[in-house]
């Protein structure tokens, strides 16, 4: 007797964010943190960024998503919530990776904030050369 998964795991990383997300057939909602995904993402662009996976694989208001998400802003999270949707989808079914990994989606945005060195103002920054 075979198990019968209702849901799908994906870990979504950008920048210093981190976001779990599981997704299992519904209706398309879509909740946050327990708070509803629009309230969380009040940013139209945002938004675009997070239903992108569903786009790429036609698979829009398919799935119920339920992320949590932390650290970074707005921005790292929304873009770590997009890497996780698109992990879960791959999981879901084996033939979306195909189309995810030629839009890129499947890859970590590795970019990161330089750390700032002792002695230093910065990252990069040296202290002023004083002449005299």
């Amino acid at each position: 007797m075979a198990a019968v998964v209702d849901r799908f795991y994906g870990t979504g990383r950008r920048k210093t964010s981190v976001a779990r997300v599981w997704i299992r057939p519904g209706s398309g909602r879509i909740v946050v943190n327990r708070r509803a995904f629009e309230d969380y993402f009040p940013r139209e662009t945002l938004r675009m960024i997070i239903a992108q996976p569903f786009h790429v694989t036609s698979t829009a208001g398919q799935f119920d998503v339920l992320v949590n998400v932390g650290g970074g802003g707005p921005t790292g999270q929304a873009g770590a919530v997009r890497h996780g949707i698109s992990r879960a989808l791959a999981v879901f079914d084996e033939k979306l990776r195909q189309p995810l990994k030629k839009a890129g989606l499947l890859t970590r945005d590795p970019r990161m904030r330089e750390r700032k060195k002792y002695g230093q103002p910065g990252a990069r920054q040296k202290f002023q050369y004083s002449k005299r």
